[in-house]
């Protein structure tokens, strides 16, 4: 019997390594004048940037749910890392944060270089879209915990903010305008009911056309996650958003009075943006109740800014300068946190 190695019980470190040596130039190319050194140290090392009187740091962590499963059926990782790093610098970016530096972590039950090599440079491509540093990851290959072809992803996020910009719903009052910017899609949430209305219930394969489109359903569903900072930055710098709420898991129902102060409600006017088809799909097709897609899905808008009537107009001319979509969804009222819909 011959002496047991690593590689024979699963863990190839030679694959992992040539792995790094892949995405080493990949990753570089994201690098700010805050990074010091490079991947392959025990840990990432980040210079604060100067010039601020009170720093402060916002992190946040998530990974990209069981849309990983959509991606294994149509054998296609490249969107996954845009999903991954959108997830978490939409949620920071709410506080008026500019991300810094962003985290991987890559877990696997035997390291497909090339499956892993795409993922990670997807990942590397949405920090340098957000003038975000990948400082750094872990592959981790655990034989026995995930089936072959199969991995698990989740990353973090770290960006900085003046105390004083912080933004919260502290100025949010009745009155002010609840305005939309479009999602690209289901985003990274709800994808166990899309799932499970699609490939279960109306037991379509992904090379089928979405319902009611000719649009390919593996594709459609895999379009990744709209990166928001490049996009809200820019406004929350001239002092014109009060609040933002990223539209996630529950949805506009559950993830705008998160932007409102006690005593505010919002209202939401159905129809004031363009619905995508995966939506209608769903909903027609699908036979999903309303009230189900409403906590559900973002129902095609990602991020929601909450402005004064006044600043909502520099909002608009500012966005249509760089050609991006903004719709006028609502507004904020007095009630007790709930949205209503009219």
């Amino acid at each position: 019997m011959s002496s047991p190695s690593y590689r024979d019980a699963g863990v190839d470190i030679d694959a992992a390594n040539r792995l790094v040596d892949r995405i080493r130039a990949r990753v570089a190319r994201t690098a700010t004048s805050g990074v010091i050194g490079g991947i392959g140290g025990f840990g990432g090392l980040f210079a604060l940037p100067t010039g601020l009187k009170e720093p402060v740091l916002v992190s946040g962590t998530d990974g990209v749910g069981t849309k990983l499963e959509v991606a294994r059926k149509v054998a296609r990782h490249d969107t996954l890392g845009q999903d991954l790093v959108a997830m978490s610098v939409n949620d920071i970016v709410v506080t008026g944060a500019r991300p810094l530096f962003f985290l991987d972590y890559f877990a696997c039950g035997k390291l497909d270089e090339g499956q892993a090599a795409a993922v990670v440079e997807g990942i590397a491509a949405a920090c340098e879209g957000c003038a975000c540093a990948l400082l750094g990851g872990e592959t981790a290959e655990m034989p026995g915990c995930y089936p072959p072809g199969e991995y698990d992803l989740a990353g973090f996020a770290v960006g900085i903010v003046e105390r004083a910009r912080i933004l919260d719903s502290a100025t949010v009052a009745p009155g002010d305008v609840l305005l939309g910017l479009p999602a690209t899609g289901l985003h990274s949430n709800g994808f166990s009911l899309a799932r499970n209305v699609f490939f279960e219930r109306l037991r379509l394969s992904v090379d089928d056309p979405l319902p009611g489109t000719e649009l390919p359903l593996g594709e459609t569903l895999l379009t990744p996650t709209r990166l928001y900072p490049p996009v809200v930055l820019p406004l929350v710098e001239q002092g014109w958003v009060k609040a933002m709420a990223h539209i996630t898991g529950g949805g506009l129902l559950e993830n705008v009075p998160r932007s409102l102060p006690a005593g505010c409600g919002a209202r939401i006017d159905v129809g004031s943006w363009p619905e995508p088809p995966v939506f209608t799909a769903l909903r027609d097709a699908g036979e999903v109740p309303e009230a189900e897609m409403r906590r559900t899905f973002n129902l095609g808008i990602g991020m929601v800014l909450v402005a004064s009537p006044e600043a909502t107009e520099q909002i608009e001319k500012d966005l249509a300068a760089r050609q991006e979509a903004v719709y006028r969804i609502g507004e904020v009222v007095a009630g007790d946190g709930r949205v209503e819909f009219a």
